[in-house]
């Protein structure tokens, strides 16, 4: 590895599968220090363990604003400070048009929305102190077209997408930049429940899971492959590293192209 992340320090939410673990495991191979953060204490630990004295885990739950809270002033204590915020936390969502509720408007934009905008908020103080940083939040391509999730998904991401926009205008002259990533057709565990599912299952039957998803999202892009976790995670190091020193109130779309397909299978 180049270590294109050396000396930097990054917070990952929802980094005990799927997309936030892999993402550790590539800012840790890039030289960066990580904390990562979920419900799953034993899943969690065993991933801090695997990557060894640059990653530690601390047990959150990103729908309490004083774990977000917790979560940042761990990696300040544990490592010095943070530069690098991945609001990589998220899950599906229900309720159609006609079956929406209060609880359920609540739930979305608490997971979805509300929980970055808080990741943000106790962030950037410590950012500013050290003259900068980075933040990447998890959006997806939903908030961009229809299909691609469940109606109120779809509209907390949109709200997402644009506050990044907004807070990276808000925050470019404290030299923090504030982009977003919109996976689509990425083959991991919020097919099938998110990783509250995910983390109840086996290694093996993740793994099978996962085999049969690729298979049924290849035909969802016109490249006729899935994507895969690690798609989205170089990504985000392109984001957080200063190759992307000039990016900022951007979504990078990764997709395989779905977002520009005319036709797709019912």
């Amino acid at each position: 590895m180049t270590e294109r992340l050396n000396n930097k320090i990054a917070v990952i939410t929802g980094g005990t599968s799927g997309i936030g673990e892999v993402t550790a495991e590539l800012f840790v191979a890039e030289g960066a220090q990580v904390v990562i953060c979920g419900r799953s204490v034993e899943k969690g630990s065993a991933i801090a363990k695997r990557l060894g004295g640059r990653c530690k885990f601390i047990a959150a739950d990103i729908m309490n604003e004083s774990d977000i809270k917790n979560t940042i002033d761990f990696a300040v204590s544990e490592f010095g400070g943070i530069d690098i915020l991945f609001n990589n936390a998220g899950g599906p969502t229900a309720g159609d048009i006609t079956e929406v509720d209060e609880d359920t408007i609540h739930y979305a934009m608490q997971l979805l929305f509300s929980s970055a905008v808080l990741g943000i908020k106790h962030a950037v103080p410590h950012m500013q102190a050290r003259g900068g940083g980075s933040i990447i939040n998890n959006s997806s391509i939903a908030a961009i077209r229809d299909n691609q999730g469940a109606l109120l998904y779809s509209a907390a991401k949109a709200a997402l997408t644009h506050y990044t926009r907004l807070a990276g205008v808000r925050l470019g002259g404290d030299g923090i930049r504030v982009n977003c990533i919109s996976p689509g057709a990425i083959a991991t565990p919020i097919f099938y429940g998110g990783s509250a599912r995910a983390n109840t299952l086996s290694d093996e039957q993740n793994a099978a899971k996962m085999q049969k998803l690729e298979g049924n999202l290849a035909s969802a892009t016109p490249m006729q492959k899935s994507g895969l976790p690690m798609d989205i995670a170089t990504g985000a190091l392109y984001l957080a590293s200063d190759e992307g020193r000039f990016v900022n109130s951007h979504d990078l779309v990764i997709d395989g192209g779905r977002t520009s397909m005319f036709h797709e299978a019912k």
